[in-house]
């Protein structure tokens, strides 16, 4: 994990990452543009209280990748198959969430396959918690398929390896599909 900083100095590092996005579609660069506006004008970012305080918020996800195959997890709160992850925690950059959470969530160090975010999504959520705007920077992680994961029984209902043209048609993330388009056509070049 990274040392601590000011929070200041996360909010431009994350704006940092955010401007280094090139945008897959227009509703990518729609949300990038809302949320550097919404980080440079000094709105709280961070969750300070569970579930929806302020009612928006950052979260980071991660995929876990190998190969065409994708781990996601089927989260008890929103009743969504998704990515692991979870809510940045104040003064946390997005990256070291995705470390922490990959530890917690499954038991794994994180293997980053970029350095920086892939995709940028703003969504509002579903499930117990609905009724808020979760901000979600996509993390690629490197995965193993057939290793055994400790995954979070609190969390989830379970956890399942997809292959990339096989995803889940219901009780899924809503911007799962341009995860994995953008991703792989980004992957191919």
């Amino acid at each position: 994990m990274s040392a601590p900083i000011s929070s200041d100095a996360v909010r431009h590092a994350i704006a940092a990452a955010l401007e280094a996005l090139a945008a897959f579609d227009d509703a990518e660069a729609r949300d990038i543009g809302e949320t550097l506006a919404w980080i440079r004008s000094g709105a709280e970012i961070f969750r300070l209280a569970k579930p929806d305080t302020p009612p928006k918020h950052l979260i980071a996800y991660f995929m876990v990748i190998d190969g065409d195959h994708l781990l996601l997890v089927d989260h008890k709160n929103s009743g969504l198959w998704l990515p692991p992850g979870g809510h940045v925690d104040p003064g946390e950059h997005s990256r070291d969430t995705v470390v922490r959470e990959a530890g917690e969530e499954l038991g794994i160090e994180a293997a980053f396959l970029r350095s920086g975010p892939v995709m940028l999504t703003v969504v509002e959520t579903v499930g117990r918690t609905a009724g808020h705007t979760d901000v979600c920077l996509w993390y690629a992680l490197r995965g193993d398929r057939h290793s055994v994961l400790d995954y979070c029984r609190d969390e989830f209902h379970g956890i399942r390896w997809f292959h990339k043209d096989a995803l889940p048609k219901t009780r899924v993330e809503p911007c799962l599909g341009r995860f994995v388009a953008k991703y792989f056509r980004e992957t191919a070049v």
